[in-house]
């Protein structure tokens, strides 16, 4: 009963799939009634009823639950009328007039008999070899559905609880954020303060401690900003998508870098708008023109972003002028917390996330991310997005 249960079939609507295999045995063996019966434990309900409208029987009077005591077995009754265990059953001496009987148990992974597919005449009759061959094939092929129905159940279950748990961990990583982060600002703050006040106090070293604070803090704050943006990158995509002005959306990204550095960002494609998720997109640009600003080594950070279309993607890059990254490290660079190089220009570590985070909201938005670069001639990410 147990294993039964576990396949979550019993008093489910019917399904062609088992309906098709109920008509192929009834046509094999030329019987006019094919059921696929699995056996409770006050009844004989049927997934398929082929030839019969009645969906369920009592158990005492089930042939399959008969069949089910030898499950390695055909079980064949050729005349009910004549076999001292069925002659005065309700379901022989009225309808459905069950006179021959041919039932192949149902059997699970476990080992354990479920019920039967089986094939019924009103009249005696026989079987074949081939055609009891043909009917343990499809009851084979109704334990692969019995099977495929179970395992997409575990499944949905499972992807439910880690659903459940990226919810609490995202939670978390909330909580955690806003915990750490708020000290770790105060502790800065205090040393720059400290550091201000007291400079003409303390000595070099002293004042050099002090700084190793507040970089260490500022490093540690940064850090956390990164590892909250990673974890957060699929759950920002359940915001639906948005037509987006590219007109727009440059002069936003450009706008938030231009105060303080020499940007140039030039957008080349014939569209005007995008139907996309926006905080994806603005995590994805954000980052890489971050990314650009930071390791360029020109005075003038130039920046190109195309974008195009197919039928069901928008291909998009973005290219830029800096040094270039060597071909040894291309696929490392979208790894998390891996670094190519000590500090960016501004002395700063980077943390390593940035391109990690590009890299799951690009594949989680249905596309793929790419970097082609040679040392001198600047870098272009080429990026998909599904439509």
């Amino acid at each position: 009963m147990k294993e039964l249960n576990s396949y979550s079939i019993l008093d489910t609507l019917p399904e062609s799939d088992y309906d098709n295999l109920t008509t192929i045995a009834a046509e094999i063996c030329g019987t006019p009634i094919s059921l696929i019966s699995l056996i409770d434990d006050k009844r004989q309900w049927f997934k398929s009823h082929h030839g019969v409208d009645a969906s369920e029987t009592p158990k005492e009077y089930a042939f399959c639950g008969h069949a089910i005591n030898t499950p390695n077995d055909v079980f064949i009754v050729q005349d009910a009328r004549k076999d001292e265990r069925f002659h005065d059953n309700p379901l022989v001496i009225g309808d459905p007039h069950v006179i021959f009987y041919a039932g192949v148990p149902l059997v699970g992974k476990a080992g354990l008999p479920l019920g039967t597919l089986c094939v019924i005449d009103h009249k005696p009759n026989l079987l074949s070899q081939s055609q009891i061959r043909s009917l343990s094939a499809l009851s084979k092929q109704v334990m692969n559905l019995l099977e495929l129905r179970k395992n997409e159940l575990l499944l949905e279950q499972a992807i439910r609880k880690l659903e459940e748990r990226n919810e609490g961990l995202e939670r978390f990583a909330l909580v955690a954020a806003h915990d750490l982060k708020t000290p770790l600002i105060n502790i800065s703050s205090l040393a720059q303060l400290f550091r201000n006040q007291y400079k003409g106090v303390l000595d070099d070293e002293g004042l050099e401690m002090l700084e190793l604070i507040v970089v260490s803090s500022d490093n540690l704050i940064d850090l956390i900003e990164g590892l909250l943006h990673y974890s957060r990158a699929v759950s920002i995509l359940r915001e639906e998508k948005s037509n987006i002005s590219l007109k727009t959306l440059i002069k936003d990204i450009t706008g938030l870098f231009n105060y303080d550095h020499n940007l140039n960002l030039v957008l080349k494609s014939d569209l005007t708008h995008i139907m996309v998720n926006k905080t994806g997109i603005n995590q994805i640009l954000i980052n890489l023109v971050t990314n650009a600003i930071k390791y360029n080594d020109k005075e003038v950070v130039e920046i190109e972003l195309g974008i195009e279309e197919t039928d069901t993607h928008y291909l998009c890059y973005l290219k830029d002028n800096g040094p270039g990254i060597a071909k040894e490290y291309q696929e490392k660079i979208f790894k998390i917390f891996e670094k190519i190089a000590a500090t960016d220009k501004f002395g700063k570590r980077g943390n390593g996330i940035g391109l990690a985070t590009v890299k799951k909201i690009v594949e989680t938005s249905g596309g793929s991310i790419t970097v082609e670069s040679d040392l001198g001639k600047g870098t272009k990410f080429i990026f998909t997005l599904e439509k």
